[in-house]
């Protein structure tokens, strides 16, 4: 803890109230690294249990509750300002929270078809999954550009989930994150502010994905995963890694660094499938 390697650091992580949930496992991570955390979420009981499992851990001091909604921009700039008011700073942003009110169809055992998708749910997953990064990197992005440090970590999804049938809007909203945390990088480079993806590497035993019956959890990936690979890269070790996605299912501690990010890591947003940068002539 105090000699840990985020000591001094100031993390705020939104979707930190699920248990289990991911971003919960890497706010007790980072508190257990050092870090002071602001933990947001919606669900205010939830997020109150939380956020004293990481003070057991770290002392009263170690963290916050801050209850707001991604998708709203006012609570994303206040989420912004009570982190920093409440805990003298901001360092890093986990940005985790997200929705998936189609996973389970009762009728078909499945989501529907995108023809039968409300409008409204489609927008409000869409304003969660993506516009909520995009509001709180905006908000917490100025206040990182001042002090010439900072941390952004997007929590997307694997490519197949992004383009398999039967997951939308889901899918969608995490594959116009994962370009958002792209052009992200792009526009932040050189600045001493980093922007990074981080996911498990396949689907993760949370209560993301629904305790039925009829869904099998033996081959789902532990959660745990996400904890040591988010503490890197809220680092200072990870200075110089920018616009690159890593997979917690492979990060593997005992390998030196750079044949664990060989190992674990690749581009953000899979540039290798557009055209090469010379023949980019035009936005389309």
């Amino acid at each position: 803890m105090a000699d840990g390697p985020l000591t001094g650091k100031v993390a705020l992580i939104t979707g930190a109230g699920s248990n289990p949930g991911m971003g919960r496992i890497m706010a007790l991570a980072m508190v257990r690294a050092g870090a002071r955390v602001a933990m947001s979420d919606v669900n205010a009981e939830a997020l109150a249990r939380s956020v004293n499992d990481a003070r057991e851990i770290g002392g009263d001091d170690s963290a916050m509750a801050i209850v707001a909604d991604v998708s709203s921009p006012e609570d994303a700039e206040r989420a912004v300002a009570e982190a920093i008011d409440g805990l003298g700073g901001l360092h890093i942003l986990v940005n985790n929270a997200g929705i998936n009110t189609t996973f389970n169809d009762e009728r078909a055992n499945r989501a529907p078809n995108f023809w039968e998708i409300d409008p409204a749910l489609w927008a409000r997953m869409i304003s969660v999954n993506l516009g909520g990064a995009f509001l709180m990197s905006r908000a917490a992005v100025p206040h990182l550009l001042e002090q010439k440090w900072g941390r952004l970590i997007s929590v997307t999804t694997s490519l197949d989930t992004m383009i398999r049938g039967h997951n939308a809007p889901y899918g969608p909203s995490k594959a116009g994150h994962e370009a958002f945390a792209a052009v992200m990088a792009s526009e932040l480079e050189g600045t001493g502010v980093t922007a990074n993806v981080l996911v498990p590497g396949g689907a993760a035993d949370t209560n993301f994905i629904p305790f039925l019956p009829e869904i099998g959890r033996t081959t789902f990936i532990n959660p745990e995963v996400m904890a040591a690979p988010a503490v890197w890269l809220s680092s200072e070790a990870s200075s110089a890694t920018n616009g690159t996605r890593i997979r917690g299912v492979d990060w593997d501690e005992s390998l030196p660094i750079e044949e664990r990010l060989a190992k674990a890591s690749g581009p953000t947003g899979w540039p290798q499938l557009g055209r090469p940068t010379g023949q980019r002539s035009s936005p389309a």
